[in-house]
């Protein structure tokens, strides 16, 4: 396991700025570069995955067929079929969806063992399920995909560069993932400053830091589903804040907990820097979101300060304005833009499975797992519509395009994940199980993988790194409570810096072509996939065990249960 104690230092100034009479050092100019170069930032933010389940049989990762696999969970007890199982490759895009509750996860990890993904689920899925099915769900976590299912992810990352060590910022489901990608943490420090705001680790229970995906105190929310229980108002400082330069002077409603934070960066004197969050089903301040909605994955939904002021809640939009805007060249010249699906796609997308359950109810696009979600195949279609609109726009020349997921899903990965701070339940603060991140951009290093450590708050870092933004750690409403609060200060994880080529940032090596990143619109629509590993040119690594399912699994329960 990574070491337990990781020095954390706040960095004041911004990263990578050189200082006056310093002699230049490779990773300044490496940033000064970046910044000249790179102009749009494009998120685009899955749901429930591990790198194990997407990118486990990956060439070059470290993946399940290292020495570290067969040391960490690779075979596993199933309790209820009463045998051994291994790691196993599947095809059928409509599966089951396995527990991502933080406790749920932490058994499976067994304090970094990472061995106890089938009998831990099992033991859960017995609350809801027959023996037959809590068994489906739980061999569920032992399974992966390839480029003969999920082609379009692999030939990004066989194209640019995929990261392979960056973790799950906190162990849990949805919620804690999507704060932590705009605030890199998820109310870490809120907890440590106002001790009436602390969740005593109850699941379940409103308060901070955020361990569940209790619905966020402020709306809108999917029509019909008005939550009775609500989380609190988050107030603690977010990449928003820091992009909003002094248009944060506007910001007069709901500031409490980050006056001193939005005083400074007005101080600052910097200008504000366009961002946008285009989330489906999203339709407006003053109309209703659509079907498939999902407030809780709307991260800024959960911050007071960015609900109520129209300075920032203006920058909230529908995934298809985004759209609009890369094909008429609309965009400003400069800015963060997050994009989030939803449970029930509106771009007519369909399961290619006719089972009358999938049809029905496995109409998502946000790439979430389980009957009631996302189909895996029309998740990857909704990347690739995205990916393929920045490519062909005019902004390909000077964009970075990210694509991460927010947990891990309930599934197995083989690599422990770094321990933080301890937070009030008394497990770690941070990290969580690995995820696949994958850089796309003309200046990225072709055909990389990086190992770089890395978390969720890493996308916080490299935008500040691309825009000269000082950390969040260095605000003066969260410093003081360090390390609990925000982890873009810690040197130990990675800006993402290590996925681009220097020399195509200096500009002494081409930058990668539109092409590399492009799938044609008809393949992209089409479903199932006419692509798959052949046809992009990967083939897989093959693992020391069958990669046949287990006897007796089945990718569905047999009932669903919502």
């Amino acid at each position: 396991m990574l070491s337990a104690i990781i020095c954390f230092a706040v960095l004041v100034a911004s990263p990578g700025l050189i200082g006056a009479g310093a002699a230049p050092t490779p990773e300044s100019v490496t940033i000064a570069n970046l910044r000249a170069r790179v102009k749009h930032v494009f998120v685009i933010y899955q749901e429930n995955h591990t790198f194990d389940n997407y990118f486990g049989t990956f060439p070059g990762a470290d993946n399940l067929a290292t020495a570290q696999a067969q040391r960490h969970g690779y075979r596993q007890w199933d309790p209820i079929g009463k045998r051994w199982v291994t790691p196993f490759r599947i095809t059928d895009p409509d599966t089951a969806g396995a527990s991502n509750a933080r406790a749920v996860v932490e058994a499976k990890m067994d304090g970094g063992k990472m061995d106890r993904f089938v009998a831990a689920q099992e033991q859960k899925s017995l609350k809801d399920y027959a023996p037959a099915d809590a068994r489906r769900v739980g061999l569920i976590t032992m399974s992966h995909y390839d480029c003969d299912t999920i082609p379009y992810l692999w030939k990004y990352a066989h194209a640019f560069a995929l990261y392979d060590h960056v973790f799950q910022g906190m162990t849990g489901p949805s919620t804690p993932g999507n704060i932590e990608i705009i605030a890199a943490q998820s109310g870490q420090s809120q907890a440590a400053r106002f001790p009436n705001d602390r969740n005593g680790g109850v699941p379940g229970v409103p308060g901070d830091p955020i361990y569940g995906d209790i619905e966020p105190a402020f709306g809108p929310y999917e029509p019909g589903k008005h939550p009775k229980k609500l989380q609190i108002d988050q107030a603690y400082a977010t990449l928003m804040l820091l992009l909003g330069g002094t248009s944060d002077a506007a910001a007069t409603r709901d500031a409490h907990g980050v006056r001193a934070d939005l005083h400074t960066v007005v101080r600052s004197g910097r200008a504000a820097i366009p961002w946008g969050w285009y989330q489906e089903g999203y339709n407006g301040p003053r109309a209703a979101p659509s079907v498939g909605y999902e407030s809780h994955h709307n991260a800024p939904q959960y911050f007071g300060y960015l609900r109520e002021n129209g300075v920032f809640w203006n920058h909230e939009h529908n995934v298809r304005e985004l759209l609009a805007q890369l094909r008429d060249g609309s965009l400003p010249n400069r800015g963060v833009f997050y994009i989030k699906g939803s449970s029930h796609n509106e771009f007519g997308w369909k399961p290619v499975d006719r089972d009358p359950l999938v049809q029905k109810y496995t109409l998502g696009d946000d790439d979430h797992p389980g009957v009631g979600d996302a189909d895996h195949e029309v998740g990857e279609a909704f990347v690739a519509t995205f990916v393929n609109a920045i490519a062909h726009s005019r902004y390909w020349h000077d964009s970075a395009i990210i694509i991460t997921w927010d947990d891990a899903g309930g599934y197995y990965d083989h690599v422990p994940p770094p321990s933080f701070e301890r937070c009030s339940d008394g497990k770690p603060c941070g990290d969580g199980p690995r995820i696949p991140l994958i850089l796309i951009s003309p200046y990225a290093r072709t055909g990389a993988v990086v190992h770089d450590l890395g978390d969720t708050s890493s996308v916080v870092k490299f935008a500040e790194s691309v825009f000269g933004l000082p950390p969040l750690a260095s605000l003066p409403d969260e410093k003081p409570y360090l390390p609990q609060g925000p982890r873009d200060g810690n040197p130990a994880l990675t800006n993402l810096l290590g996925g681009f080529d220097p020399r195509r940032l200096a500009g002494t090596r081409p930058p990668i072509p539109a092409a590399a990143a492009e799938i044609p619109e008809r393949i992209v629509n089409t479903i199932p996939t006419p692509m798959n590993c052949s046809a992009i040119g990967v083939t897989p690594v093959r693992l020391p065990t069958s990669e046949a399912p287990p006897a007796g699994f089945f990718p569905r329960t047999s009932r669903f249960v919502p």
